[in-house]
């Protein structure tokens, strides 16, 4: 069994790929090589260009994002059988989060180039593709919003807040300089 024999093999381990056909799996095992992080090691950092997106065979990635004045912020786990990365799909192709090896972490990674080349060649595998990984995404956004809600709250938690000193409702505020409305008056000469 050949390396590319082997590594499309390892892909049907993984629920992501069983849905696809044996064609596309070639094709997407032609663009992939093993990959080990060691504990700590960052696999990626928010913004890096995204060349790359990774299936986990064994070990724990944190997804983490930068909090100014703060620790970063782990907004989801990522664990065997999972994917991780998906900014690739996305022009700029840049990294939305940090991705940290927890432990040990052996991976499948995906050239990302080389699969957008090929899925742009063959639209038919690119919509098993995107098909599949549409739920990663959304999974994702789902993740980093729980986390926001957890930190921030849920905006019923401030309805019943007073938000100002006094009972009595704030004056509207006047335009600052060069941001006058159409209703504000016209300057004097000398001003």
């Amino acid at each position: 069994m050949d390396e590319q024999q082997e590594t499309e093999s390892t892909l049907l381990e993984y629920g992501f790929f069983n849905a696809m056909d044996n064609r596309a799996r070639a094709l997407i095992a032609d663009c992939a090589r093993i990959q080990v992080f060691e504990a700590g090691e960052f696999i990626y950092r928010e913004g890096d260009a995204a060349d790359e997106f990774y299936v986990i065979t064994n070990g724990t990635v944190a997804l983490e994002v930068h909090v100014p004045g703060r620790e970063s912020l782990v907004i989801e786990t990522i664990e065997d059988g999972e994917v991780l990365g998906w900014s690739w799909l996305v022009p700029p192709h840049h990294s939305r989060f940090d991705a940290r090896a927890v432990g040990l972490v052996r991976t499948i990674c995906i050239d990302a180039g080389c699969l957008r080349e090929e899925l742009e060649r063959d639209h038919e595998i690119g919509y098993q593709f995107y098909r599949q990984f549409l739920p990663v995404v959304t999974d994702r956004l789902a993740a980093a919003r729980l986390q926001v809600i957890d930190m921030y709250g849920h905006p019923r938690d401030y309805l019943h807040q007073s938000h100002s000193v006094s009972d009595k409702p704030s004056k509207p505020a006047k335009p600052g300089p060069g941001k006058r409305g159409k209703s504000a008056k016209k300057s004097k000469k000398g001003d």
